[in-house]
């Protein structure tokens, strides 16, 4: 893991948060607003969250609420740099209701409540996916004991209630979340098998009706660029608005790989949702690479950093860039994708590498 010395609002915070009492949402040790991060300092000494407000831009990142609880450093830092907040796991259905008809939002209420109290806001992660459902719910419809009249129900009222519980509290919402594959076709979800396509443009109008000021996402992977799955994903965009469905947003998530070219046409993917009049953003960046990590791959990945938000500031409807993680001591990566990591902006032991620099650079030069 590649070190380097820590620039110094960073260390300040780092030390301050060290001496942080280890409860939740306790106060950071440094202020998300600074003296250094007003107009007129230098902006080396500038937190994330304050360079991207003269922008008007959201930056984001998904929160391990375990750390968050646990981690002095990890929490201080999660209010100084970033001024959204996307829960990593704890809003998804099988944290949420784990048993049906019993609901746990422990976990997701202390993430808001945090981000109440150090003035940020929160994406909310994800009322429909494939993925990270109750086994009630899977079991159930696998033996039959839940059929598609009964399921649509139990979507409507799974939507209908996790928004109404956040109404006011998140500003936007991954509505819909991974359904089409690599080649444009629906993915053979069990909401496709059972429910047909119409789940899509349903969840929608449920989500929009439990909370009608939030902004509502669809959300996937591989969609950076103009290719074609975000293809399907515009085309699926453009008929459901013409029919009146409250789709506002297209989520990329950015997962990016070194190994791979960076995608191209990001920017021209992103005009083409706003010629659409929806708002876009970039919902789960990491990029990650083989190990071990060396200075060659380290500027790799944070030109590939650069790149995507470059492409958002300059596309004005794109209104946060969300990173899945910011350190390397929490990352989903390694669990996941054999022999690689390191595709956080700081390492393991919370000290920036390059990609860091490379977003705080392009943050200070605007839009």
């Amino acid at each position: 893991m590649m070190s380097r010395p820590l620039p110094g609002s960073l260390a300040r915070a780092l030390a301050a948060g060290a001496a942080a009492v280890l409860v939740l949402g306790a106060a950071p040790a440094v202020s998300a607003h600074d003296h250094h991060d007003r107009p007129g300092h230098a902006d080396r000494h500038a937190s994330l969250r304050s360079l991207a407000a003269r922008q008007d831009v959201r930056i984001g990142t998904a929160v391990d609420t375990t750390a968050l609880s646990g981690d002095r450093t990890y929490r201080a830092l999660t209010a100084r740099e970033f001024n959204s907040v996307t829960a990593e796991n704890v809003m998804k259905w099988e944290v949420i209701e784990p048993e049906r008809g019993t609901y746990d939002w422990s976990e997701a209420d202390a993430l808001v409540a945090f981000a109440k109290r150090h003035g940020q806001a929160v994406r909310g992660h994800t009322l429909v996916w494939h993925n990270q459902l109750p086994a009630w719910l899977t079991s159930g419809v696998a033996d039959g004991s839940i059929g598609p009249a009964e399921l649509r129900r139990i979507l409507r009222d799974h939507i209908t209630t996790q928004v109404r519980h956040f109404r006011g509290d998140v500003y936007q919402w991954d509505v819909v979340n991974e359904v089409f594959n690599d080649d444009g076709t629906l993915r053979d979800s069990l909401w496709l098998q059972q429910l047909g396509p119409s789940y899509i443009a349903d969840a929608f109008r449920w989500a929009h009706a439990a909370d009608p000021r939030a902004r509502l996402f669809l959300n996937d992977y591989n969609v950076e660029g103009v290719n074609a799955k975000s293809t399907a994903y515009h085309e699926l965009a453009g008929k459901l608005r013409a029919q009146g469905v409250p789709v506002h947003g297209f989520g990329i998530q950015g997962h990016l790989d070194i190994q791979y070219g960076f995608p191209g046409d990001v920017r021209a993917n992103l005009e083409r949702f706003a010629a659409l009049g929806m708002q876009t953003a970039f919902t789960e960046v990491d990029v990650r690479m083989d190990l071990p990590a060396d200075d060659t791959k380290l500027t790799r990945q944070a030109d590939d950093y650069r790149r995507l938000l470059d492409a958002c500031l300059n596309v004005r409807s794109c209104t946060s860039f969300t990173v899945w993680g910011f350190t390397d001591k929490y990352s989903w990566v390694p669990g996941w994708f054999e022999g690689q990591g390191t595709a956080n902006l700081l390492n393991e032991d919370f000290a920036p590498k390059p990609a860091y620099d490379a977003v705080r650079r392009e943050l200070a030069a605007g839009r």
